[in-house]
């Protein structure tokens, strides 16, 4: 009876578990606070991610679940919700708006504002989205992420910068953004380590820049550091360490591949091939022949396989509510992919200190406030030469004749003796081993020191609620030093050194600025919002001084650990070889005020006026006063689009007008200045013995008392939106940038006997478009995702110059004995490729008689089957100059961005990429003029070399030649790419382990650079460079520093 008993006890009890767990139906809606539906709100049950789904367009949605369960509600933009079902079959689920994406801040010029109410056009890049990324400079990391703003790297070598523009360039003159770093104006970005950063904030538009008046013509960029945050102290480290290789070489004639080649060209002329044999030393042809040697790749002999990549940063962020606290130290170590064996080296060690503390508090109010900000930098650099074809190394390997052996017999890098034997002399004295020059030359041998502290405290005063007083002193020092060491060598009869030598130099100097302001925000009938700032700021800078010097002879010959101008043997330094000198003092003055209005939130209006004064214009046109105004609606906030709500969550128009100045010139220069002494020039005069004779001044430069501001007006139109309860953000941007009064170095004959003077010579217009769009999703808990793609389009175009021309002309000689090939025309974007057209390449004699016969001219006389056809662009029957034109534009005419992101259970993968379109690039990788027996790459087979073989390249024929010493679009490649900037998937191991000590634990590896979709024959399209030519032009590959294809693996700690 009693097991009879606890039988049916236990079926009872089993019979109403099973009954609380068999499938109960719940069907339910999804709303917003304001009634409307949810689309694709995750809703899953707590406890079985396996069991969820999502609410369709009407917000509703059904799953069946146990009925004591609870549900987990969730969609981007709203607060998650866990609801109780208890049994209820239909439940109505309303979710409230993330208030922190609702009330998010950007940093706008001295102070914050929500970014709902902005009126300009800016873009935020988070500190983390920096970091992920791994670059060396922040600049890198902000390429796929801000639209409107083209970061082109200067160089693939370790630690060189990037050029920037915001909004295509406007000027010829100094044309990169203004930097913020924590409120200082003028620092260095470079010197930041990523995972410094907190935020960053471009402001593109004038309205937005309006605020810093003579320093926002081209643009701003505000870098916020991390800051201190009252709570427990948290420690993180973030440290990677990769390996870095070339992403894509070319490929060069081997040996007995250019001993046809160059057989060839001689044929071409109508000569013979060339006798090799009875050229070069038996032996040595033989090895050629039977394949043992098979030439040198110079640049592979320099590359540095799996140079070394790696960086270490600690940040320790945490305090009180009276005291915050933010410290970080971090090493960035990066060796190039060339220039082996004394590759490029790049060291980085930054320290940084926030602090943040209240003097004074009552019934809460922070009446007195201290805060400071402290960044030092310390950073080595050594690197191989980059520049125009004379100097750079890069060029040197690409054209090194491939006869010459790397090393000798002895193993050693093969010099002048080890050369004559074997013949090559026979066939040019200009052959040589380039290794040599590199690693023995101050080419290979330098390194650079710098050190950079940024200072500045600041006190706020609140005497009042939303009353602030506040006064920021900054202080920055700069100093450093280079040394670079010539080593004895002698590659041929031409190239030798016979003396070591030793260059050293060094500077030191600082600046200061001293920024006051108040700040006002109050409310008028509670509707009527308003933020008003007035303040002034004093900039001080040019103190400081730097030296050099230089000797010969030294006493530890070939030992560059003792390479300083102490340790050489001559002492007979000299005026040539001593120097010193001041910096440009300079100084600033600046008076501004801001008003900020809005009504409710949804119509905004915002009005700034700065006036600066700049001691390098001439009294009457020191002055210079910058307006702006801005305005906004939020049209989601009316009435009649409540309707909408959870289709269109967020609408807002914009609009802005405004002016930003520019002063970037040499200080004085409506002074005529004066030179004194010979080493200047000085004019000698007297009477007996020259010895006796004396040097007087004279002077040197004209002056142009009328010279003032260069203005940058612009007008920008805006629409900010996000869609869909929030997953899917957009913002959109039509812009006309006309900068105006170009402060331009003007042309001078020489019969003046005097430097140009600058002059405001120039004008230009800039207008596109810029797009970004961001879609984030989570599908369920665990599931979550985003895209971002951004695009922008820019028009250059000049539209004044002030001269006869209407040109400013840039330097000739990009190529060997080839004149001018880019410059400033009204008319064209700046930089453009000046050059002739061409149609073809004659194939035979009767093409080129037909086409004397039609009346058009050649540049050969007589031209020959394998020329070149010159366009005769005016028709006038001759070619001249004055048949050139534009054949090709280094700026693109489009940027592209693109961001993609997974995380799941843990697992992160994120993909960034970027592009440019519509560009050019002027290429050429030999000498012309004077280096016939230079190596070809393989593309040689693809030159004219009879008829059919090609239309474009012509024929091969030795010495100078018409048809690649004229200025040709020969030269000219479409650049056009995209590349995959990084691939990284991690993994937080804190999903495992439970009870780990850590906060976070994430393990990664990444690759950056791994592709780059392009046509472009060269070794990276990206090319920055202007091969050492103005800083305005760019595009321009004579040997270009490719960027490196990079494997890291990673951690991420927190404690």
């Amino acid at each position: 009876m009693k097991s009879k008993l606890i039988t049916s006890l236990v079926l009872m009890v089993a019979s109403i578990s099973m009954m609380a767990q068999s499938p109960f139906k719940v069907k339910g809606v999804v709303l917003d606070n304001a009634g409307q539906s949810v689309i694709a709100a995750s809703v899953v049950e707590q406890g079985n991610t396996n069991n969820g789904v999502i609410t369709d367009l009407d917000g509703n949605f059904e799953i069946s679940v146990p009925e004591n369960a609870q549900l987990i509600v969730s969609s981007v933009g709203y607060v998650t919700k866990v609801v109780e079902v208890g049994g209820q079959a239909a439940l109505t689920i309303t979710l409230e708006e993330d208030s922190q994406l609702i009330e998010e801040t950007v940093v706008v010029g001295y102070g914050t504002q929500k970014k709902k109410l902005v009126t300009g056009s800016t873009v935020q890049v988070k500190g983390d989205a920096i970091a992920k990324l791994n670059t060396t400079s922040p600049l890198g990391a902000l390429q796929s992420s801000t639209p409107g703003m083209q970061i082109t790297a200067a160089s693939g070598q370790p630690g060189e910068g990037f050029k920037v523009s915001i909004r295509g360039m406007g000027t010829i003159g100094d044309f990169e953004p203004l930097y913020v770093i924590d409120g200082v104006a003028g620092g260095s970005i470079n010197s930041l380590n990523p995972s410094d950063i907190e935020s960053i904030d471009v402001l593109k538009d004038a309205a937005s820049c309006a605020i810093y008046g003579a320093r926002g013509a081209n643009g701003v960029v505000l870098v916020t550091t991390k800051q201190g945050k009252a709570g427990k102290y948290t420690v993180t480290y973030d440290g990677f360490y990769g390996v870095q290789n070339v992403q894509r070489m070319p490929e060069f004639l081997n040996a007995q591949q250019y001993m046809d080649v160059m057989s060839m060209v001689e044929v071409n002329r109508g000569g013979s091939p060339i006798d090799w044999e009875s050229l070069l030393e038996p032996a040595f042809y033989q090895s050629i022949k039977d394949g043992s040697f098979t030439g040198t790749n110079w640049l592979d002999a320099i590359r540095n396989a799996n140079a070394p990549y790696s960086n270490h940063a600690v940040n320790i962020v945490g305090g009180t509510e009276m005291t915050k606290f933010s410290f970080g130290i971090s090493n960035t170590n990066q060796e190039g992919i060339f220039g082996y064996p004394v590759q490029s080296k790049y060291n980085r060690t930054t320290v940084r200190i926030n602090s943040d503390h209240v003097l004074l508090r009552k019934n809460g109010l922070d009446i007195i406030t201290f805060g400071e900000n402290m960044t030092y930098t310390y950073s080595t650099k050594g690197g191989i030469a980059e520049g125009d074809f004379y100097y750079n190394d890069i060029s040197n390997m690409l054209r090194a004749n491939p006869l010459v052996p790397l090393y000798d017999a002895e193993g050693n890098y093969s010099d002048y003796d080890d050369l004559a034997p074997l013949g090559i002399w026979n066939l040019t004295t200009d052959a040589r081993n380039p290794v040599v020059i590199m690693e023995r030359s101050s080419r290979g041998n330098n390194q650079s020191q710098s050190h950079g502290l940024n200072l500045s405290a600041n006190l706020r005063i609140q005497p009042i609620k939303d009353l602030v007083f506040r006064s920021q002193f900054n202080y920055k020092f700069d100093a450093g030093t280079y040394r670079s060491y010539q080593r004895t060598y002698k590659v041929n009869a031409k190239d030798y050194k016979n003396t070591d030598s030793v260059s050293q130099s060094a500077y030191a100097g600082w600046d200061w600025s001293w920024e006051n302001t108040i700040n006002y925000k109050f409310n008028v009938a509670e509707k009527n919002h308003f933020d008003v700032l007035v303040g002034s700021t004093l900039e001080h800078s040019g103190f400081g001084e730097e030296v050099s010097a230089e000797n010969s002879g030294g006493k530890w010959p070939d030992n560059p650990l003792y390479a300083y101008v102490d340790n050489m043997s001559n002492t007979a330094l000299t005026l040539s070889n001593l120097g010193g000198s001041t910096w440009g003092d300079w100084g600033m003055a600046s008076f501004f005020g801001r008003v900020n209005y809005d009504y409710d939130e949804k119509y905004m209006l915002s009005a700034i006026v700065r006036a600066d004064g700049s001691s390098n214009f001439a009294p009457g046109n020191r002055w210079g006063v910058f307006p702006s105004v801005a305005a906004g609606w939020v049209i989601s906030s009316e009435p009649f689009m409540q309707d909408l709500q959870g289709k269109v969550d967020y609408l807002k128009l914009r609009a802005s007008w405004g002016q930003n100045g520019n002063c970037s010139v040499s200080n004085f220069q409506y002074l005529s200045t004066v030179s004194v002494g010979a080493s200047d020039g000085g004019y000698a005069f007297g009477n007996g013995p020259l010895e006796m004779w004396q040097t007087g001044a004279y002077a040197d430069k004209l002056a142009n008392k009328d010279i003032t501001w260069e203005t940058s007006e612009q007008i920008d139109l805006g629409l900010d939106a996000r869609f869909f309860s929030n997953r899917l953000s957009m913002t959109f941007d039509w812009y006309q940038k006309n900068t105006k009064d170009w402060l331009v170095n003007a042309p001078v004959m020489g019969h003046f006997g005097m430097n140009a003077p600058y002059i405001n010579g120039g004008d230009v217009r800039n207008s596109g478009v810029e797009l970004a769009l961001n879609w984030s999703d989570a599908i369920g808990k665990d599931f979550s995702y985003s895209i971002g793609i951004n695009g922008a389009y820019n028009k250059n175009r000049v539209t004044r110059i002030a001269n006869d021309e209407g040109i400013i002309h840039g330097e000739g000689e990009l190529v060997e004995g080839v004149a001018e090939f880019y410059r400033a025309q009204v008319g064209y974007p700046i930089g453009y490729f000046w050059a002739y057209k061409t149609d073809g390449v004659f194939q035979n004699q009767a093409e080129i008689d037909e086409w004397v016969a039609a009346g058009k001219p050649t540049m050969g006389n007589p031209a020959q089957p394998g020329d070149l056809k010159f366009v005769d662009y005016n028709g006038d029957g001759s070619l001249d100059d004055n048949d050139k034109t534009m054949v090709g534009d280094p700026n693109p005419d489009v940027i592209v961005g693109l961001n993609f992101n997974i995380y799941y259970k843990g697992f992160d993968l994120n993909v960034s990429g970027y592009g440019n379109f519509g560009q050019q690039v002027f290429r050429s990788y030999r000498r012309y003029g004077d280096q016939q027996y230079d190596n070809y790459t393989t593309e040689v087979y693809d030159y004219w070399h009879g008829e059919g073989t090609s239309n474009r390249y012509p024929r091969l024929v030795p010495g100078a030649t018409y048809n690649y010493l004229t200025n040709s679009d020969l030269f000219i490649e479409n650049a056009d790419f995209f590349r995959i900037q990084t691939v990284s998937l991690g993994y937080d191991f804190n999903k495992l382990w439970k009870n780990s000590p850590f906060g976070q634990l994430r393990l990664y590896v990444q690759t950056n650079n791994p592709y780059v979709f392009t046509k472009y024959k060269g070794m990276d399209p990206e090319v920055g460079s202007s091969a050492g030519n103005e800083d305005w032009a760019k595009g321009i590959d004579t040997g270009y520093y490719p960027q490196a294809r990079t494997m890291i693996i990673g951690v991420n700690l927190k404690f």
